[in-house]
């Protein structure tokens, strides 16, 4: 490195986001995320012995997830690269890819390649990656976001070891807003901060374990807040809230958050819990998830858990969603709302669904003949196949019932639906109990 990239280097750093700057070069220096880096944790080993195979971080933004990349480049002593999914392009991984050959050939020096936002790479990307990483010219590190199962090809996967990052404690970002006003070398310290106790409560709660959120706005507190007479700048509670005025909602509505908040919603509706449903629903209205699909979502669980013991349900749900598809957002929140409460509160059953599965495994199992005298007898000729022939009309009998065989012979004996006594499906079971008793 000559003078000049080494001036360039250092006031970028000085120039860095606060978040940048504090972070940590050591694994001791680490905050959170004990379940995979405490010291007698695989990944804690596996760095400090300098014996690291393919892995891939995953969690939320301001985990930590390049951090751990930085503190493995910091004590590797193998080559240590480093591209960014979002802009590399083929060019970039064919030098990174001969680089890694040379040393390793010319030197028996390994190379770590780290992968920034690696679900960012198409699937021509990533396979171009996987020879080489099985081969060993190159130590993978992926860092996403997104869940990799759904977003990383499965024979990379294969290859790398999984560690999933959580969102950091409210301690934990204490901790660090502390650390970072005290540093007077990479942090705070020079400005003579005061970081008020209710403040440092509110930024490490709002930030929702985004220790990156948490320290920018921070800073952005302390470079817009004047001293006081004392000398000192002061953040109270009002210039935190000013400085990270709305949680940002963790969602993706193609990833892992958009299949486990739909998948919380649905079973709060199931589970018959008004304000889980209400508060799910609320996330992906903040998050912009297609309000149709949502809609679609309380019909089906309308249909399927609620059924017969509530008819309305479905009703309720069906109209929800005509109402959406007419008014759209904001408005459409409101009928959505009311659907899903409606839901939620019904009495339940999933007789409907069983029903239906058992009998279509039935019809895949057994091969049938319609009887006789329910065939079609309505078309010239039927009735000398003798179609029809033997058939009551039920109209025609004392309450509009005939006990008769609908089945097919061949499973004359199954039953199918089998109404509950919750809701309106115990007046289903009190109304066959009287059908039955008519014709005895």
């Amino acid at each position: 490195m000559d003078l000049f990239d080494y001036m360039r280097e250092t006031a970028m750093e000085n120039e860095s986001p606060l978040a940048s700057r504090m972070r940590p070069t050591t694994l001791d220096e680490v905050v959170g995320q004990q379940h995979i880096i405490g010291k007698d944790k695989l990944l804690y080993r596996a760095i400090q012995a300098d014996k690291l195979s393919s892995i891939i971080f995953y969690g939320p933004p301001g985990t930590g997830k390049t951090t751990l990349a930085k503190v493995i480049a910091q004590t590797t002593s193998a080559e240590f690269c480093q591209l960014n999914a979002t802009t590399a392009g083929k060019k970039d991984m064919e030098e990174v890819v001969k680089g890694a050959k040379d040393r390793l050939g010319m030197y028996r020096k390994k190379t770590i390649l780290f992968v920034d936002e690696i679900h960012r790479f198409n699937k021509g990307q990533q396979d171009y990656l996987l020879p080489f990483v099985e081969d060993g010219t190159l130590i993978l590190i992926g860092a996403t976001t997104e869940n990799p199962y759904f977003e990383v090809n499965g024979a990379l996967l294969s290859r790398s070891v999984i560690f999933e990052l959580k969102p950091l404690e409210k301690e934990d970002i204490r901790l660090l807003l502390r650390r970072a006003v005290k540093d007077e070398k990479k942090g705070l310290g020079a400005y003579k901060v005061t970081l008020d106790e209710d403040a440092e409560d509110f930024l490490a709660d709002i930030s929702g374990g985004d220790a990156r959120a948490a320290l920018n706005a921070l800073e952005l507190g302390v470079l817009s807040t004047k001293p006081g007479a004392d000398g000192r700048i002061h953040i109270t509670l009002e210039t935190a809230s000013e400085c990270i005025q709305k949680r940002a909602v963790r969602y993706d509505k193609t990833g892992d958050q958009h299949y486990d908040t739909i998948s919380a919603f649905i079973k709060s509706m199931r589970g018959s819990d008004p304000d889980a449903a209400v508060f799910y629903l609320a996330k992906m209205l903040c998050a912009g998830e297609d309000i149709k699909f949502i809609a679609r979502r309380i019909m089906i669980c309308a249909a399927e858990d609620v059924g017969n013991a509530d008819p309305n349900a479905l009703t309720v749900a069906v109209s929800a969603a005509q109402a959406v598809e007419r008014l759209g957002m904001p408005e459409a929140r409101i009928p959505l709302a009311q659907a899903a409460i409606y839901v939620a509160c019904a009495p339940k059953s999933n007789t409907a669904i069983r029903a239906i599965d058992e009998a279509s495994r039935c019809v895949e199992e057994v091969k049938t003949t319609v009887p006789v005298h329910l065939q079609d007898a309505h078309y010239k000729g039927a009735a000398k196949l003798g179609h029809g022939s033997g058939y009551q009309y039920a109209h025609d009998y004392p309450m509009h019932y005939v006990e008769q065989q609908y089945l097919p012979d061949e499973v004359a004996d199954r039953s199918f639906y089998y109404p509950t006594e919750n809701g309106y499906e115990q007046k289903i079971r009190e109304h066959f109990r009287v059908l039955k008793g008519s014709n005895q």
